[in-house]
């Protein structure tokens, strides 16, 4: 595949791998049913895993998470603002969740560094000497009135809007480790855990597991050598199996969001996606049309698409069609370990080597160099 912008070259030192932009000519491309494509692709260094994506609307910029440091992208232009590593003030590099705050402060969530927060130069850094549960958090989102919730490897807090107290939750949760969370119109918490679901609504705790309906049900046990890109900690780096089977396990909750409609979805190790309408859970497999039962990631486009990051490609779902991409469709990779709708209806996705741009249309045709 052709490559172009060489301007960014430059920057593969900083972020320890190369990086380089690639696209797929026209000619090259098989018709898709819902009339995305693949526009570019960028290399960020080989093995070096794109965990973590988040648009910042009042920039107009899209952050790049990845286990080696941040990228800043215009997303507009597709040019790099800015490269951020350990030199410029991060505590630790392996980026593994972005979330951008009302108030525009932009928070990292790390792979054994803490939580750190950044805004116009000023960085601050929370570890558990301040409250924060873990060195390893996974996940933020924050309700209407600027309170933030971090959900780490042992249990979740809740920031206040002055960002001043930590409270942390631990025996009220489901399962300590916290890798999805959201917040739905109601203000209600909800959290995904390895051990299912959990959700707080401002009194009383809640929980879900397969025993209700989540996760569907499968007699196939999964290898081991699936990379969860979960980085090195105890049994969850799955990565480092190479013999043995994993049996799935369906109330291992990788990801999870609040749809438009108030639905509340999950994905899950080797049990698909599930989606709660408030009553009951309806589960999506690979048989219904999903890349695979190994769900990573998960966005909504504003059209009202969903997107679902797989560790066999990228599945779109409309609400009645299945599509899915691939490597050879001009992705980075199979495994998608982040997906980001953007305002603009564009599809970011993140893989063990780089970033995909999908929109709708056919990209111009490009000249091989």
């Amino acid at each position: 595949m052709p490559v172009f912008f060489l301007k960014f070259l430059s920057l593969s030192l900083m972020l320890g791998g190369l990086l380089s932009f690639s696209v797929t000519s026209a000619q090259e491309l098989k018709p898709q049913p819902n009339d995305f494509y693949v526009h570019e692709a960028f290399g960020v260094g080989k093995d070096v895993y794109v965990r973590s994506l988040a648009v910042d609307k009042t920039e107009d910029a899209i952050w790049v998470g990845t286990s080696v440091g941040l990228l800043y992208v215009d997303l507009v232009s597709r040019d790099v603002r800015d490269v951020f590593t350990r030199t410029a003030g991060l505590a630790n590099e392996y980026i593994f969740s972005v979330f951008v705050d009302k108030a525009g402060v932009s928070w990292f969530g790390t792979n054994g560094g803490g939580l750190t927060a950044y805004k116009k130069g000023k960085w601050n850094t929370f570890f558990p000497m301040h409250g924060l549960a873990d060195y390893w958090v996974y996940s933020i989102t924050e309700q209407s009135d600027g309170t933030l919730w971090i959900g780490t490897w042992a249990g979740v807090n809740r920031l206040d809007a002055a960002r001043e107290n930590f409270d942390t939750y631990v025996e009220e949760l489901v399962n300590e480790w916290v890798y999805g969370i959201d917040v739905d119109a109601e203000d209600r918490v909800w959290l995904g855990t390895e051990g299912g679901v959990s959700m707080y609504d401002g009194d009383t705790w809640h929980a879900w597991t397969n025993k209700e309906g989540m996760g569907a049900a499968n007699d196939a046990d999964l290898p081991t050598s699936i990379n969860t890109g979960l980085g090195t900690r105890s049994r969850h780096d799955l990565g480092i199996l190479t013999e043995g089977r994993e049996t799935y396990n369906p109330n291992y909750v990788f990801c999870l969001m609040v749809a438009d409609s108030g639905d509340v979805w999950v994905g899950t190790w080797g049990g698909g996606v599930s989606r709660y309408d408030g009553k009951k859970w309806h589960n999506y497999t690979a048989k219904d049309g999903l890349a695979s039962n190994v769900v990573f990631s998960m966005d909504q486009d504003p059209d009202g698409n969903f997107w679902f990051g797989t560790n066999k490609g990228l599945s779109y779902y409309d609400g009645e069609n299945w599509q899915t991409y691939q490597s050879k469709d001009g992705l980075m990779g199979n495994s998608i370990y982040a997906v980001q709708a953007t305002p603009a209806g564009e599809i970011w996705a993140g893989t063990r080597s780089g970033v995909a741009r999908l929109a709708k249309g056919r990209p111009p045709q490009q000249k091989t160099q």
